[in-house]
């Protein structure tokens, strides 16, 4: 294990050893729970305030939830620590960059004050060119305590080689 900037990750790959362990779930993340004043400051970042997740009292007579949810995209912005904290560092790699997704999947609402983490299997490593790897992982956001993840999505990062 190793300190980095972003957390404790487990381990350092080179490429090789990266390829192979496709297939193969190389991160959890630890536990974090979202609380309203999160939820509310991303609100209040992205002009979301609809009622599902800033307004306990409607949201617990007018919808099913029994309360706030996180927004969706909160969710979805965890993932970067998450996966900086749990996915192995590339030895050799100077940077790397979201690349985008190719399926993003909410599959059940995470109320506020939940502990959600994510989980990360390497799904494929392609080279562009020698100095550039493009990573797939498939990551499934859990929440702590229930069966159903929060979300699923096809995650591509981008790492440049030194």
């Amino acid at each position: 294990m190793h300190q980095s900037k972003y957390g404790l990750n487990p381990s350092v790959f080179t490429v090789a050893e990266l390829r192979a362990h496709i297939g193969q779930e190389v991160g959890c993340a630890s536990w974090l729970t979202i609380s309203q004043e999160m939820i509310d400051t991303f609100a209040n970042l992205t002009n979301d305030h609809q009622y599902i997740h800033v307004n306990q009292r409607r949201a617990m007579t007018e919808t099913s939830y029994g309360g706030t949810i996180v927004h969706g995209f909160l969710t979805l912005s965890m993932l970067t620590q998450m996966l900086m904290s749990a996915a192995p560092t590339i030895k050799g790699a100077s940077t790397s960059i979201n690349y985008g997704f190719d399926k993003i999947r909410f599959l059940t609402p995470v109320p506020s004050g939940s502990a959600i983490r994510g989980r990360f299997t390497l799904a494929a490593v392609e080279e562009r060119v020698p100095s550039e790897l493009t990573v797939r992982y498939e990551t499934t956001l859990e929440i702590r305590d229930n069966d159903r993840p929060a979300l699923f999505a096809d995650w591509l990062v981008r790492l440049y080689l030194r």
